[in-house]
C-alpha cells in the first residue's frame, strides 16, 4: 500500500503501454520482514496482515516462514479476490477474510484463534486503488467521485462534497487533510454546488486549484492532494477504525508476539505512536517506592521513532516515500 501524497499528475494513466512502473512493490519491505521474523519462526505462528491489499508482504511472509500461517483481511473486495490469486501457492495456510481492520479480533474468533504472533498494518490506500481510475482515488484522472474501499458501503465522496454544510467541509479538510485554507475551499465546493451537483474528480481538483491563492500553488505539488486525502479518510472512515484497530490488534498478540505499523500521514502515525507508547509506559504512581507488576509495560518498542525507507527505496519506488514505520514486542500479558 501507499498514500495519494506520490505525485499522482506524473503517473501516466493506467494501462498506458509506457508506463515504466513495476506492477507492485511492497513498502519497507526487508525491515518488516527483520521485524516480524523472531516472532514468526516457530512452526504453527500465526501472523495478520490486517491490509491485505495486493498481498505483497504476506506472499514475502509465508515464503519466509514455511511453518507460518496467515489471516488476511482487507475491506476492498477487488484486493481480496485479487490476492487470492497471487497467494493461491499458499491456499494450505491462509484464510481470507473481507472486514474492516478493526474487526480483527471477530475474524480471529470466526477461525477459532486466540492469540497470534505477528500483525502488520500497512495504512492508507492501495496502489489499484489509486490506479484504477473509476475509483476517484486520485485528482490525476476524471473520474467519479468515489473513494470507498470498500465498494459495498453505501457513502461516497460525492455524497460528502454534496451534502456537508460548509462547517462540516472545512473541518474534516483542516483535520483530516491540514489544509491552511479549508474554509476558502469548503465555501467554494458549496458555491459551485448550487449551480450543480459536484460528481467527477477533475471538477473537485480544479475547483479547488482555484481556491487556493496563487502564490501556495507554486510549491508543494498538486494543491488538490490535502482535499483529497481529506475526504478519503472521512469516507472510509480511517481514523476513527484506526483508533479502533491497534488497541484491539494488540489485544490479540501472544507473549512474544510483534506488530508492525507503516503509515503514510501525520494523523496515522501520531495515533500509532500514541497507541504503541501508552502499552510501552510503566504506570506505576510516581509516590510508590516500588514498580507495580500489573503496571509494568505490555510492549517493548522495537524502533526509535518512526523509521523511513531509505534513499534507494524511494527511487525505486516513490510511493514509499511517505512511509514511516513503528513496530513493538508484547513483554507482558495484559
Amino acid at each position: 500500500m501507499g498514500d495519494d501524497v506520490a505525485k499522482q499528475s506524473e503517473r501516466p494513466r493506467p494501462g498506458d503501454p509506457t508506463d515504466p512502473r513495476p506492477a507492485h512493490v511492497p513498502v519497507m519491505l526487508d525491515r518488516v520482514l527483520e521485524v516480524l521474523a523472531p516472532a514468526l519462526s516457530e512452526p504453527g505462528a500465526v501472523v495478520v496482515d490486517g491490509t491485505l491489499g495486493l498481498g505483497g508482504h504476506s506472499e514475502a511472509l509465508l515464503c519466509a516462514h514455511p511453518g507460518l500461517r496467515l489471516v488476511g483481511v482487507d475491506r476492498d473486495t477487488t484486493a481480496l479476490e485479487r490476492s487470492a490469486q497471487r497467494l493461491a501457492p499458499f491456499a494450505d495456510r491462509i484464510d481470507l477474510v473481507h472486514a474492516i481492520y478493526s474487526d480483527i479480533p471477530s475474524a480471529l474468533d470466526g477461525l477459532g484463534i486466540d492469540r497470534v504472533h505477528g500483525v502488520l498494518l500497512d495504512l492508507g490506500v492501495s496502489s489499484p486503488q489509486l490506479d484504477e481510475a473509476d475509483r476517484g482515488f486520485a485528482y490525476s484522472y476524471d473520474a467519479p467521485l468515489d473513494m470507498r474501499m470498500d465498494r459495498t458501503q453505501p457513502r461516497t465522496a460525492a455524497e460528502v462534497v454534496n451534502t456537508y454544510s460548509a462547517g462540516e467541509l472545512s473541518r474534516i479538510l483542516k483535520v483530516y487533510g491540514e489544509e491552511r485554507f479549508a474554509s476558502r475551499v469548503a465555501a467554494a465546493i458549496v458555491r459551485e454546488r448550487t449551480k450543480a451537483r459536484l460528481d467527477s474528480t477533475r471538477a473537485l481538483a480544479e475547483l479547488v486549484r482555484d481556491a487556493i491563492p496563487a502564490a501556495t500553488r507554486r510549491t508543494g505539488g498538486n494543491p488538490a492532494k490535502r482535499t483529497f486525502q481529506a475526504l478519503r479518510i472521512e469516507v472510509n472512515a480511517e481514523l476513527t477504525i484506526l483508533e479502533r484497530t491497534l488497541p484491539a490488534a494488540i489485544g490479540r498478540l501472544a507473549l512474544g508476539g510483534r506488530i508492525a505499523v507503516l503509515s503514510y500521514h501525520s494523523l496515522e502515525d501520531r495515533l500509532t505512536k500514541r497507541a504503541l507508547a501508552a502499552l510501552s509506559t510503566d504506570t506505576t504512581p510516581q509516590d510508590l517506592p516500588v514498580p507495580l507488576p500489573d503496571r509494568q509495560p505490555e510492549l517493548r518498542l522495537l524502533t526509535r521513532g518512526s523509521e523511513q525507507p531509505s534513499e534507494h527505496e524511494n527511487e525505486r519506488n516513490p510511493r514509499a516515500a511517505s512511509a514511516r514505520f513503528r513496530a513493538a514486542e508484547r513483554i507482558r500479558e495484559p
